[in-house]
C-alpha cells in the first residue's frame, strides 16, 4: 500500500480554492487501486469539510500541520496542543512585535481561522487585529490551543524572520510558514512529517512508499519522511529545493499531472 499525501491550499486546490473535476478523478482512481489518501493541511477541520469535494470523499483529515488527526470515519484520533503557559508567552512576544495573530483553538479561529482572510484589504485586516479582546480567549471552557499564526502585510516580509528569531529555541514548539507572509507555530509534536508516521503506527499499516505533495514551508516537514516528495511549480524555491519532483501549477491540475504522468501510478 502506497501512502499519497496531499497538502490542500496551493497544492490540491487550485488558484479559485477548488478542487478541479481531474483531480477529483484522479483521487478517486488512487482510491480504487488501494492506496492509503491522506489529506495533510494547516487548515482547520471546519474550512476543509467546507470543501464539497472533500465531504463526498472518504480519506483521513490531518489538520492544522498534523496537530489533529481525523480518521477516514472523521474520528479524532490524535491531538497536539499548545500549553496556556507556552500560549501566553509567544503570544506576548508576538503582541509586542505588532504583527497581526490568529489562535486556532477547539472553539474555532479566533479572530478567524486563516482562509477567510486572503481576500481583506490591509485596513480590513488591521481591524479585525486591534478590534478583538484576545483576553477572552482563555477564559473559554476546556481550551485547547492548536496553533498561533503571526501574519504581516506582504509589503512586511522581513518581519518574518524577527519572529522566528524571537521564538527560535524558547519552547517546545515546530515553526514553519505556508505562506511568506506568515508563520505558523505549533507543538513539537504537530509536525506534516510526524503525522503520516504516527498515522502508520496507530492503524498498524506499512506504506510501501510515502508519497508527499505540497507547497508551502510547512509541507518540508512530510517531504522530510517521503519516499518520493513532490513541489507544486507554484512552490517557492526553497519548497522545491527540498523535494524530488516538480510537477505543474496548482492551477495546471500539478497533482493530476504528476500521478498519471510524472509518478506512473495510474494507467
Amino acid at each position: 500500500m502506497k501512502c499519497i499525501s496531499i497538502d490542500l491550499d496551493g497544492t490540491l486546490l487550485n488558484s479559485k480554492h477548488e478542487i478541479t473535476e481531474e483531480n477529483v478523478k484522479v483521487l478517486n482512481e488512487l482510491q480504487a487501486q488501494g492506496h492509503c489518501l491522506i489529506l495533510n493541511t494547516g487548515r482547520a477541520y471546519a474550512d476543509v469539510i467546507k470543501l464539497a469535494a472533500i465531504q463526498k470523499m472518504k480519506m483521513p483529515i490531518f489538520c492544522v500541520n498534523g496537530s489533529v488527526l481525523f480518521s477516514a470515519d472523521r474520528e479524532v484520533l490524535f491531538e497536539a496542543t499548545l500549553s496556556i503557559e507556552v500560549y501566553k508567552d509567544i503570544f506576548s512576544i508576538l503582541n509586542e512585535m505588532g504583527v497581526g495573530i490568529l489562535v486556532y483553538t477547539n472553539h474555532g479561529g479566533l479572530p478567524s481561522t486563516l482562509p477567510p482572510l486572503h481576500e481583506k484589504s490591509k485596513q480590513e485586516l488591521d481591524q479585525i487585529f486591534t478590534e478583538f479582546d484576545y483576553s477572552k480567549i482563555v477564559e473559554l471552557k476546556d481550551l485547547k490551543i492548536y496553533k498561533l499564526i503571526a501574519l504581516v502585510h506582504p509589503d512586511q516580509l522581513a518581519k518574518i524572520d524577527e519572529v522566528k528569531q524571537a521564538l527560535a529555541g524558547k519552547f517546545p514548539i515546530s515553526i514553519a510558514s505556508s505562506h511568506p507572509n506568515n508563520v505558523e507555530i505549533t507543538s513539537n509534536e504537530a509536525h506534516k512529517g510526524k503525522a503520516l508516521l504516527r498515522y502508520q503506527d496507530m492503524m498498524n499499516l506499512t506504506f510501501e512508499e510515502i508519497i508527499a505533495f505540497g507547497d508551502g514551508g510547512n509541507d518540508i516537514a512530510q517531504f522530510e519522511v517521503a519516499t518520493t516528495a513532490v513541489a507544486m511549480g507554484n512552490a517557492p524555491m526553497e519548497v522545491q529545493q527540498a523535494a524530488d519532483m516538480i510537477t505543474k501549477t496548482n492551477d495546471e491540475d500539478g497533482f493530476a499531472y504528476a500521478v498519471r504522468h510524472q509518478l506512473g501510478l495510474l494507467d
